[in-house]
């Protein structure tokens, strides 16, 4: 079986920017990820929000599956975006306009059962989903690309040996 893994906007963002701290782990995650058979989806959504300063053209997309937003992600996306709204006075959320994109994301990946993580770095977005997994039955993890993958997935880099 093969699992597949959501690609956020600040994974994208990442892919091209070789002065960014995280370029490189963005870079090590692209080649685990297809060094293991994962399928690299990404929503409409986040390359609509890619899209803000970069083009389409510039991004690898023969090696994603573009997922677009559709009706069978409305429903979960209304109860995340809702469950977010009624707590978000809880939350520290300073100038977070995008929940709704945020719970978007969320649901496109919650209502594919062969998902089993989501990949940013965006620190309010993570905010949303620790209390979404908190919430409600969520079956794949988030990954915090600023831990390198040999550290998140334990393995040895053997070419740094």
């Amino acid at each position: 079986m093969s699992y597949s893994v959501h690609l956020d906007t600040s994974f994208l963002i990442r892919l091209f920017i070789t002065s960014d701290k995280l370029h490189k782990n963005v870079i090590d995650y692209l080649k685990y990820f297809l060094e293991n058979d994962f399928v690299l989806k990404c929503s409409t959504i986040a390359l609509a929000e890619y899209c803000v300063k970069g083009k389409l053209r510039d991004l690898p997309l023969q090696y994603f599956r573009v997922i677009p937003f559709n009706t069978d992600a409305a429903e979960p996306t209304g109860d995340f975006a809702g469950y977010i709204f009624s707590i978000k006075e809880k939350l520290t959320l300073p100038n977070r306009i995008i929940i709704p994109n945020d719970t978007k994301l969320f649901a496109q990946a919650f209502i594919d059962s062969d998902t089993k993580y989501f990949i940013t770095c965006d620190i309010e977005s993570m905010k949303i989903f620790s209390c979404l997994k908190q919430q409600f039955k969520i079956h794949y993890e988030l990954i915090d690309f600023n831990i390198p993958p040999d550290q998140y997935f334990g393995y040895l880099k053997l070419s740094e040996l």
